[in-house]
């Protein structure tokens, strides 16, 4: 059941009491939650910043990811999520702030070097060719060489993929078909499948929920759960759905103006409490918009 909007303000619309917004994990000045950290943290970001010309994106973003974490992203469209993952993967560079990477400064030059350094990066888009067969995909830039020759060992990609694929649970009956055959379900767990497969320490999933259906999203959270059972990797998800972020993730954090402005375990928190936030923040946001319209007619009339 979705809160009534008309309840009284969330921690994150300033109208609740200096309490609230600190237990909500939120700085009641600022709307920014502070650095923090763990002992067993494999990723921290500090104070990370980026502007596209006269746009700031990001403004003063802090967030830590612990070993074998799930970490659920939240924030409306805009907000800064995508750019804020692919400044993580090595995609863009910051404007400000610092990052750290099993405790050393963590400061990619590019996605490939992000990868060597054990963080692989699925994209809504998947980066996969359509006309390439699962295994081929799965090994991408990681092909298999018959040596000395430069030849495919396409019968040693073959039994790995399909090795690759039956331990993380994965069910594609067929590894020699090329992927625009199959179902979306199955094309977005080969492309989680190829970073699993490529040793990664830390996995961006940005919406990988995104244009599926119910069956296809349960095969994506199922593989999430294997993995955060397994403990190998931590993984960040960009998600919308409040009812899968409860579910697959350990912890959430919500980016807004450019910030984060909320973090907290998913066990503490429930889907009327997300939904109080996001309604509260557009309400805000609709009347800073009429007052600046209001304003904006007084200085024509007069």
């Amino acid at each position: 059941m979705v809160a009534d909007p008309g309840s009284a303000a969330g921690p994150a619309d300033g109208g609740g009491t200096e309490a609230e917004a600190k237990r909500a994990g939120v700085d009641p000045a600022e709307k920014v939650v502070p650095p923090r950290s763990s002992p067993d943290d494999v990723l921290r970001v500090e104070h990370i910043s980026k502007r596209f010309g006269p746009v700031t994106a990001l403004r003063d973003v802090n967030l830590h990811l612990k070993k074998g974490e799930v970490l659920g992203l939240l924030g409306d469209n805009g907000a800064g999520k995508s750019t804020l993952i692919k400044i993580l993967s090595g995609f863009q560079k910051p404007d400000g702030g610092q990052m750290f990477l099993h405790g050393k400064p963590y400061a990619p030059k590019s996605v490939d070097d992000a990868r060597a350094q054990g963080i692989e990066t699925v994209y809504q888009d998947l980066a996969l060719i359509d006309e390439l067969s699962v295994y081929h995909n799965l090994f991408l830039r990681r092909e298999r060489l018959l040596k000395p020759f430069p030849l495919l060992a396409n019968r040693q990609m073959k039994k790995e993929a399909r090795t690759a694929l039956d331990e993380i649970g994965i069910n594609i009956p067929r590894i020699d078909v090329a992927v625009a055959r199959l179902s979306g379900g199955q094309r977005q767990a080969i492309a989680v499948a190829r970073t699993v497969n490529g040793d990664a320490d830390i996995i961006l999933l940005d919406e990988p929920l995104a244009a599926m259906g119910a069956k296809e999203g349960a095969q994506i959270l199922d593989l999430v759960a294997r993995l955060k059972e397994e403990g190998k990797v931590s993984i960040i998800m960009i998600l919308h759905n409040y009812v899968h972020v409860l579910q697959a993730c350990d912890r959430v954090s919500m980016i807004q103006d450019g910030a984060i402005a909320y973090d907290k375990p998913t066990a503490e928190t429930s889907v009327e409490e997300l939904t109080d936030i996001v309604v509260n923040e557009y309400r805000r946001a609709r009347e800073e918009t009429h007052e600046e319209a209001e304003a904006a007619k007084a200085q024509q009339a007069g």
